[in-house]
């Protein structure tokens, strides 16, 4: 993203418009201490969880500048989530998701990241945030078969899974998500940002998606799939054929606004409504840069 759209983004974020200059502030003050200290650096994102972030982690800088990078998922998570639930996380990255669910909402996390330095910034993650008792984290790639595949390396949070052989990737193990079903016993919500590899993790999640158990997905669906030669709006038919429905979520109000169809960016399947909006009206209130919600 160039310095303009990122600052349109920061300006307009739901948790910096009452608070435009401090979020000006805290993006030119990132960006002046991690030129001249690159090391991670450990940043609270709620009361109770935090992620050591550094220069170039773009999704994961993010929550420096706005508070929650992905405002609408993200309290989603916080809201709905509670202790004991499982978030099952395909693409986990640093591990924003992961952390804020296990960490601030109480709730038990399996976690799959193929990149081995982004896997090992989210073991860090986990290790700060004492909390290696509810993440299982999984260096692994997930598809429709076990196997082997090629991951790219140093794209951050555009990394993915390479067609076929390329010497320039990274060799990485492959599973399905079925293979961890003696952990899935009760999946409460799944997450997957896999970089247009959406549509083989399903594949391999016949399982997973058929128990009654799983409330919610979250799915970034914005065209991606086109590379791996995938028509998304597939995928849209798959989960509506197992009783999901696209959703928007806004914190602020506690609402969800029911879409006809998916979203550019991150997307919110919901097939229990009612189990869910009664969650996300009972949540306890969570305060991130001044914001009370």
């Amino acid at each position: 993203m160039g310095i303009i759209p990122l600052i349109k983004f920061i300006l307009s974020h739901p948790l910096n418009k009452k608070y435009k200059i401090e979020a000006l502030f805290r993006f030119v003050k990132w960006q002046i201490n991690t030129r001249l200290n690159p090391h991670p650096v450990l940043y609270p994102i709620t009361n109770k969880a935090k992620l050591l972030i550094q220069r170039g982690m773009t999704g994961a800088t993010g929550n420096i500048y706005c508070g929650l990078h992905d405002f609408n998922e993200m309290g989603f998570v916080l809201h709905f989530l509670q202790p004991g639930d499982l978030f099952i996380d395909a693409g986990a990255n640093i591990g924003s998701y992961s952390i804020l669910a296990a960490a601030h909402a109480g709730a038990n996390v399996v976690a799959f990241e193929p990149a081995p330095d982004t896997y090992s910034h989210l073991e860090q993650n986990i290790l700060v945030n004492k909390i290696q008792d509810k993440i299982w984290s999984y260096n692994i790639a997930l598809g429709s078969v076990q196997g082997e595949v090629f991951f790219s390396k140093n794209h951050d949070t555009a990394n993915h899974v390479l067609n076929g052989t390329d010497e320039k990737g990274i060799k990485v193990k492959l599973e399905k998500l079925d293979n961890f079903s003696e952990k899935f016993i009760h999946p409460m919500l799944l997450k997957i940002d896999v970089e247009g590899y959406e549509t083989e993790v399903l594949n391999g999640a016949a399982g997973l998606l058929s128990n009654d158990n799983l409330k919610a997905i979250i799915i970034e669906l914005n065209g991606s799939g086109n590379i791996y030669g995938y028509n998304e709006s597939e995928i849209h038919k798959k989960l509506i054929s197992q009783g999901f429905y696209c959703y928007q979520y806004h914190p602020f109000e506690r609402k969800l606004l029911q879409l006809d169809k998916y979203g550019t960016i991150n997307t919110i399947y919901i097939r229990d409504v009612d189990f869910i909006t009664g969650r996300l009206n009972e949540a306890n209130k969570v305060e991130i840069l001044g914001n009370k919600f």
